[in-house]
């Protein structure tokens, strides 16, 4: 059997949530991602994987630092060294911003770099294993900037870029799937956006605007399976090849809070007929970071809503440990009781990182005094009005107006 491992969307260098480790120069965060990827490639040695194939987006951004390559071509590395080819797809984060410039995963080629691939353009790869080779249609991001240096897409919608765009890309698979071997396993590996896919918190980042391709055509029977990334979120379609997001390896935001993270094993018979060559795909959970949101109200009567928020805080027991945590607290605007930040943080002192602690406001409603806006009368006449509104006795309305009037005169006097 050829053994496979399908992930993406490592993303290498996000740092919003957590401090600098002032051991390694990383931050936090960034050494969660690395840990998610250890584990990745632990399990690729010791399962005997064949092929490690990523479906892109290596970094965050497209000029990583110094450091953060050190640390993803040492995991490389370790895998080139255990006899295991490596497949690199080129995601939209890993493209320059100019045409002519190097790509992130350029470097790997042009050290010809043994037993690592990278597909930074469209075609079809052989991968050779100890098993026997693989034929891999790549499909890496596809960029609109192409097409804006033509004078006849110039003036156009990005909606109707992205028309032509998923029509070149339909026309290279179509000529690619027919120019495969039949006797040779085949894998689809693409970092794009197909018609039937899921979508996470990514959507407000970039999907928006994203070209988008039918999963029947990536769905090909002359594939074995189709390896994706660019969806965060891990999903398959069954199709009748399947059609496998691995999603990230690591909880980027509070929007991936309920998602699970990991990656795909896959194993292939060489030998096998076409459509009937993969015998087992099965989606492997990494040890991601935990976020956890703790939602709390506190009463518009409530003498001491602290207390309230930890006794929330305390309920949560060992979810809170480790976690990157924020806290909303939902308040009344007449609350009595004042929220002392320092004792909420301490109650959240095993918490891996605070992400955020936020207060919500609600405003009461004011009563309408017969149908009146108190906004619009004096103080004595609005006493007046919510006295008759209360039916107060005359003899004792007739008191307490003598003595409101004192006030105010006493008042406006100093």
């Amino acid at each position: 059997m050829i053994k496979v491992i399908h992930l993406a969307d490592l993303h290498l260098g996000i740092d919003r949530y957590g401090s600098i480790n002032p051991e390694t120069g990383l931050s936090l965060q960034v050494e969660d991602f690395l840990k998610a990827f250890d584990e990745v490639i632990d399990y690729a040695i010791n399962w005997g994987a064949d092929i490690f194939l990523f479906c892109g987006d290596t970094y965050k951004s497209r000029d990583p630092s110094q450091t953060q390559q050190r640390e993803f071509a040492r995991r490389i590395a370790r895998l080139v060294n255990n006899n295991i080819a490596v497949f690199l797809l080129v995601g939209n984060h890993d493209l320059p911003n100019a045409r002519g410039l190097a790509n992130s995963l350029e470097i790997f080629q042009t050290l010809g770099v043994g037993n690592v691939t990278v597909a930074s353009s469209a075609g079809t790869y052989k991968v050779q294993t100890g098993q026997g080779p693989v034929q891999i249609v790549a499909l890496p991001w596809a960029t609109r900037a192409a097409l804006l240096t033509r004078e006849d897409f110039k003036n156009n919608t990005i909606e109707t870029l992205n028309r032509v765009i998923e029509g070149k890309i339909t026309n290279i698979l179509q000529v690619e799937t027919e120019s495969l071997d039949p006797d040779l396993p085949s894998i689809l590996a693409g970092h794009l956006t197909h018609s039937m896919a899921v979508v996470g918190s990514e959507r407000g980042l970039y999907l928006s605007h994203d070209y988008v391709l039918p999963a029947s055509v990536l769905s090909n029977p002359a594939f074995d399976y189709v390896a994706l990334g660019h969806i965060h979120k891990t999903q398959k379609i069954e199709l009748p090849v399947p059609v496998v997001y691995a999603g990230s390896l690591q909880r980027m935001d509070f929007g991936e809070e309920d998602q699970e993270k990991g990656f795909y094993t896959l194993e292939i018979d060489p030998v096998g007929k076409r459509g009937e060559r993969l015998k087992s795909y099965n989606f492997v959970p990494v040890n991601a970071r935990r976020f956890l949101t703790i939602d709390v109200k506190v009463g518009p009567d409530d003498l001491d809503p602290t207390s309230t928020v930890i006794r929330h805080i305390v309920k949560q027991g060992e979810a809170v440990k480790d976690a990157v945590v924020r806290l909303r607290i939902h308040l009344h605007s007449d609350t009595p009781g004042a929220i002392r930040d320092t004792e909420i943080r301490h109650a959240l002192r095993e918490a891996r990182h605070i992400a955020a602690i936020s207060r919500e406001v609600e405003t009461r409603s004011r009563p309408r005094l017969g149908g009146i806006s108190a906004e619009g009368l004096s103080p004595i006449s609005a006493l007046g009005e919510y006295m008759k509104l209360v039916n107060m006795e005359p003899d004792r309305r007739k008191v307490l107006t003598e003595y409101a009037e004192k006030l105010i005169n006493e008042c406006t006097e100093g």
